[in-house]
């Protein structure tokens, strides 16, 4: 099952797996709030920046969000058979993973923010 809440939310034992989906780890949140952080989840600051500064409606955030998890950058100019397609096999690997036990997407935001790029990212994942 694939669940999502804030990293400041208690830890139960139902969460499973925890992994922080942010580029930033934050300096507030002890390490031993999450199993894994895994910013390459996370949205880029310069998309981030321009949600949190109204330069970028929601709508715009999440379209530039899902792009941004499938950019591959400049790694498949590299090879020419295998092509990387940004984190579509992390995300399939969730998914998977996701069948198997429990994990929850974490952010920094608060559990009930509807406006969070982990509601985003557990569409993604179960569409995978």
């Amino acid at each position: 099952m694939l669940k999502v809440k804030s990293v400041f939310d208690p830890i139960k034992k139902e969460d499973g797996l925890r992994i922080l989906a942010t580029r930033f780890r934050g300096r507030g949140p002890s390490k031993d709030l999450c199993d894994v952080w895994m910013a390459n989840l996370g949205p880029t600051e310069k998309t981030l920046k321009a949600f949190q500064t109204d330069k970028m409606s929601w709508g715009e955030f999440s379209k530039q969000y899902e792009k941004e998890l499938y950019y591959s950058f400049n790694l498949d100019k590299r090879n020419n058979t295998i092509f990387n397609h940004g984190q579509k096999f992390t995300l399939r690997l969730l998914k998977k993973l996701s069948e198997e036990q429990n994990i929850t997407l974490m952010c920094h935001c608060e559990s009930d923010n509807p406006l969070c790029h982990v509601g985003i990212l557990k569409k993604m994942i179960e569409k995978a």
